[in-house]
């Protein structure tokens, strides 16, 4: 099997490219056949899965990176089912990692691949905001959850914690700030069973294709990535000092349990809001929406698991 990697020298605070390094003479004392592709800005991830699968033959891919690059890359994979992906994680948050059991250690994440008979398919949900779309493999979402998302982005608190390998307490420690900021919106999510469901005070609504989302926070914990659905999660009508009792336990997956937190499921939504909100695929901010629509994609992608 030819492998193709692609690597992000700059996640984890420029940790990848020591990590690549100490990678490599492992694949070239093997001989196996592989081609290593490095990023150098945004969007190069995106750019070069386009490249690869451009003429729609079938490749492996391995991606070493956070859950930025993979979502980069799965939205430059021209057909996804043509595809079998791998992913060796060095992000801060790591929660298509932590959803799948990748090992953190990347020797053990390179081994799980070289060694794996084990091929599963993943839904690759797809997120459409009039003429544009926008695919994720973790979750995408609408309000608060993308309001952190946007901020970690650009926090300093995110490269200090990293340094301290604590990057994951950034979502935390932003979401707290955010918390005193936001208002909740009128939401609506028309349902692809004709369902309609209405919250008067929402904060947020979270789609989820895996249990995990911001570093660790257990959203969805029945959420799987292959039965064909998304679990969404809408925290509405609770007072902040209630949000921010349940938040800790929203790492455990034990919010779910309290009035305030809806859990529903579907295969396609459309989702519209009193006002503006933000928006996120796999923690990547996109735009400020007050409509869009998410769904599970026809294609599906294969992954080496363990």
């Amino acid at each position: 099997m030819d492998y193709i990697f692609i690597v992000n020298p700059k996640s984890r605070t420029g940790q990848g490219e020591l990590l690549w390094s100490q990678l490599e003479p492992e694949l070239k004392k093997r001989r196996i056949s592989y081609e290593v592709r490095m990023t150098g800005r945004k969007k190069d991830a995106e750019r070069i899965a386009t490249e690869i699968t451009a003429d729609e033959e079938e490749h492996t891919m391995i991606v070493l990176g956070g859950d930025g690059s993979l979502n980069e890359v799965i939205n430059g994979i021209k057909n996804p089912s043509k595809v079998t992906l791998g992913y060796i994680p060095t992000g801060s948050s790591n929660d298509f990692a932590r959803g799948m059991g990748i090992p953190k250690d990347a020797k053990k994440a390179l081994e799980l691949i070289l060694n794996s008979e084990k091929i599963e398919k993943l839904d690759v949900g797809e997120l459409v905001l009039g003429g544009k779309r926008r695919r994720f493999l973790v979750s995408a979402g609408m309000g608060f959850d993308a309001a952190v998302c946007h901020e970690v982005c650009i926090s300093k608190w995110k490269k200090i914690l990293n340094r301290l390998k604590l990057g994951k307490l950034s979502y935390a420690v932003v979401a707290l700030n955010r918390l005193l900021k936001d208002q909740p919106v009128r939401m609506e999510i028309r349902l692809d069973d004709g369902s309609v469901h209405r919250f008067e005070c929402a904060y947020f609504a979270a789609f989820m294709n895996q249990k995990y989302e911001g570093g660790g926070f257990k959203f969805c914990p029945e959420a799987s990535p292959s039965d064909g659905k998304l679990d969404i999660m809408v925290a509405a009508d609770l007072s902040k000092k209630k949000i921010l009792c349940l938040l800790p336990t929203a790492f455990f997956g034990k919010h779910t349990k309290f009035r305030g937190v809806t859990i529903l499921q579907c295969r396609s939504a459309e989702v519209s809001t009193g006002s503006t909100l933000p928006i996120h695929t796999d923690g990547e901010p996109i735009f400020l929406r007050n409509e869009m629509k998410v769904r599970l994609m026809e294609e599906k992608i294969r992954f080496i698991t363990e």
